[in-house]
């Protein structure tokens, strides 16, 4: 297959679906039921003990800069030259710390996510989590999509992250992401 066929094709699976004239879209009758993990800690063990602790990282990450907004906690979990791949944040330790002190009040640290932790998984030294994420569409109406951070690990710190967030996303405050 010819290169701009590839890029048309993907083009059109990226652009919005269309509705043809006379059609209704009508959303799922009954809400999609997430799942979140019930016990968070228990997704934490694996038999590698690199692997273990690299989720233990992200997941402690989490709870104390992320969630309760401890930035002066960021340099135990956040290496200095972070590399930062979602772009409505500044690269490094700093940008990172600006970014969180931006969207989210500081709050008290809790032994467990309070949004909700759908699994975490590592190998070798990337760590993905996923995440339920209420959302309102244009219409008010409430759904759920899913969330996906990836880290990589370097030196026990966290040296670079991915996520889904476009640069026309507003900056969200991720607590205030949880399900009803």
């Amino acid at each position: 297959m010819a290169l701009s066929s590839l890029l048309f094709l993907a083009a059109a699976a990226s652009a919005p679906a269309a509705v043809p004239p006379g059609v209704t879209v009508t959303p799922p009758a009954a809400p999609v039921v997430v799942l979140a993990a019930r016990d968070q800690r228990a997704l934490l063990a694996s038999a590698d003990r690199k692997l273990a602790a690299n989720k233990r990282l992200v997941f402690d990450m989490y709870r104390i800069v992320l969630q309760a907004g401890d930035t002066d906690r960021a340099h135990e979990f956040i290496a200095t030259d972070y590399i930062q791949h979602n772009p409505n944040a500044a690269q490094g330790l700093a940008g990172l710390i600006a970014y969180v002190k931006a969207t989210r009040p500081v709050r008290p640290v809790l032994d467990h996510l309070e949004i909700p932790m759908i699994h975490i998984m590592a190998e070798g030294d990337y760590v993905t989590i996923a995440f339920a994420r209420p959302e309102t569409d244009a219409a008010g109406q409430r759904y759920v999509t899913t969330w996906f951070d990836l880290f990589r690990i370097a030196h026990g710190r966290i040296a670079e992250h991915w996520d889904p967030m476009l640069r026309s996303d507003r900056k969200i405050d991720p607590n205030k992401q949880k399900l009803p």
